[in-house]
């Protein structure tokens, strides 16, 4: 392998599961206050956030209390506070949020000064079907479901050529309010194309994975692995350890890296090879690859200052591929060395609805396991709490009730 640079502790790693290192507590906002967290390093996503519609201040809006959100009011500040009650129109549904995972995408628009205030985050629902707009036809009252937040149009050169989640409606979709609320308000395009229900057997912390794992699966389709390839998956988070088994199911060997022991612990039960030091990686991907290294390194954190460390243990030919957005550092890899390797770059952004089915399925019949990912159940009232133990490491995921 060529002796390749051990991975530092000084490279910090972080990605949707880790959240950025940033935070510190801002001033409360009276007794129900969430504890904020503000100076974010990490940006949100700018096209996403000019796409999204602009959101009505519900304090200024009167009638009723509504319901109760965590509610972001700028960067950093997070307030448990009213939001108007939504109401079902033709073809959607309302549903009454039993629980929402928290994701590092959710951390990052928190902290972000490019998301437009007030808003309510969560994507990963799951909740009750209490009401039933006209039109809909698949779905009861009573009924639990999970619901994922962007569809999108189908028609559009995106969606024509398999990049879903770059058409235009994709990012202009979305539940209402997020997640992070009692309630929510379901589109019919997302009832139609992202709303499942829930079988007897299915728990809701079990449904509350089915839109991380659809990301995890489109990823592992863009990353080209095919049966009896190697992948080495960085970072061995929840989205780390969903990759492991998506690659399994896909029959690709998985070897794992991760600075946090309790992560690696995971990553192993997850069936990963998993290793405490580069030395002994690096002989064990030599061995399994005839001394070509891996075929796809999937990057779930570190970010760009991990491309070297990477780089050097893929064969040539192989295929860097970036699951999470990182630091937004520019990445440091000679242009020669991509060039004289054939290495490929790539990314994954979300998923389509043809995951979310695949991703459900795969949970329902048990073939992908989430069974100790969540290690943090947390009210609604204490989701920044949540947000700060993901930071320290000390959740690896972190699910809420209302």
């Amino acid at each position: 392998m060529g002796g390749p640079a051990p991975l530092r502790r000084a490279d910090p790693l972080r990605g949707r599961d880790h959240g950025p290192d940033v935070f510190r507590t801002a001033p409360g906002h009276g007794a129900a206050a969430l504890p904020g967290l503000r100076r974010a390093r990490e940006r949100a996503d700018p096209e996403e956030a000019r796409h999204r519609p602009a959101l009505l201040d519900p304090l200024a809006l009167g009638g009723s209390s509504g319901v109760k959100a965590a509610v972001y009011g700028g960067p950093g500040d997070l307030e448990l506070r009213d939001w108007p009650e939504p109401v079902a129109g033709a073809g959607e549904l309302l549903v009454r949020v039993r629980g929402c995972g928290l994701c590092g995408s959710d951390i990052l628009k928190i902290l972000s000064p490019d998301t437009r205030a007030p808003a309510v985050f969560g994507h990963e629902v799951v909740g009750e079907v209490i009401a039933v707009g006209a039109a809909v036809t698949r779905f009861s009252v009573g009924q639990r479901v999970v619901v994922a937040h962007h569809v999108p149009c189908f028609r559009c050169h995106y969606c024509r050529r398999g990049s879903a989640s770059m058409c235009r409606a994709f990012k202009r979709i979305n539940l209402d309010p997020g997640g992070f609320a009692e309630l929510c308000r379901v589109p019919a395009p997302n009832v139609e194309h992202a709303t499942f229900a829930l079988p007897p057997g299915m728990s809701d912390e079990t449904a509350s994975f089915v839109e991380p794992l659809a990301c995890c699966l489109r990823a592992v389709k863009r990353s080209g692995a095919v049966a009896g390839d190697a992948a080495l998956v960085i970072g061995l988070g929840s989205i780390g350890c969903l990759l492991s088994q998506a690659f399994a199911l896909a029959g690709t060997a998985v070897f794992g890296a991760d600075l946090v022991a309790g992560r690696r612990a995971l990553g192993r039960a997850a069936g990963a090879r998993v290793f405490d030091v580069d030395a002994e990686l690096d002989a064990a991907l030599s061995e399994a690859t005839e001394g070509r290294g891996a075929d796809v390194a999937m990057l779930t954190a570190g970010g760009g200052s991990l491309l070297p460390w990477v780089a050097a243990r893929l064969r040539d030919g192989g295929h860097v591929h970036y699951f999470a957005g990182g630091d937004g550092a520019a990445l440091p890899l000679p242009l020669a060395d991509l060039y004289h390797r054939e290495l490929t770059i790539s990314s994954t952004y979300s998923s389509s609805p043809t995951e979310l089915r695949e991703a459900f399925d795969a949970l329902a019949t048990g073939r992908i396991r989430v069974d100790g990912l969540i290690t943090h159940r947390l009210p609604l009232g204490e989701l920044a709490r949540g947000v700060e133990l993901m930071r320290r490491h000390e959740a690896v995921k972190v699910y809420v009730t209302p």
